[in-house]
């Protein structure tokens, strides 16, 4: 009988396992995670390179601006990758609606302003339609005086 080796079955195993691991799912599916992460490893990478640079450690902690800002920023992003894991991966929104509803009113308001017929129909729908009438006066004028005769 062949014996398998130790090593290649629990390499087999922790690919199987891996796969099935939501969080390993989670970084291979989400960029935003993955940027996370990185950014993290590089700050962090940084900031023990300032600390391990020759200089004494108390200063680099407390006198190097360059050590505390790659902290804060390793620190921020190891945040934002905790939170992602924890809430889910985020939706990515369309937009689709919303530019589709924008673009039709658009087109609506240019059509109206361009087109006279189309405005007047939605003029006479929105308030229905003129009365189109002659205006008669209802009073009737004074008579005009008579000139005078001149000889009288």
């Amino acid at each position: 009988m062949a014996k398998k080796a130790k090593g290649a079955t629990t390499a087999a195993d922790a690919v199987a396992a891996a796969r099935e691991n939501p969080y390993v799912q989670r970084f291979l599916e989400d960029e935003d995670l993955r940027d996370n992460m990185k950014v993290a490893f590089e700050s962090g990478r940084s900031a023990y390179a300032r600390l391990t640079n020759g200089k004494p450690a108390q200063k680099v902690l407390f006198d190097d601006k360059r050590f505390h800002k790659d902290i804060t920023k390793a620190a921020d992003a190891l945040k934002d990758a905790g939170e992602a894991l924890k809430d889910g991966p985020k939706k990515k929104r369309s937009g689709g609606i919303g530019r589709l509803l924008l673009i039709a009113i658009l087109g609506t308001i240019i059509a109206l302003v361009v087109s006279e017929d189309l405005r007047n129909k939605v003029l006479d729908l929105l308030f229905g339609a003129e009365e189109e009438f002659e205006y008669t006066s209802t009073t009737t004028p004074a008579p005009a005086p008579e000139p005078a005769a001149a000889g009288s």
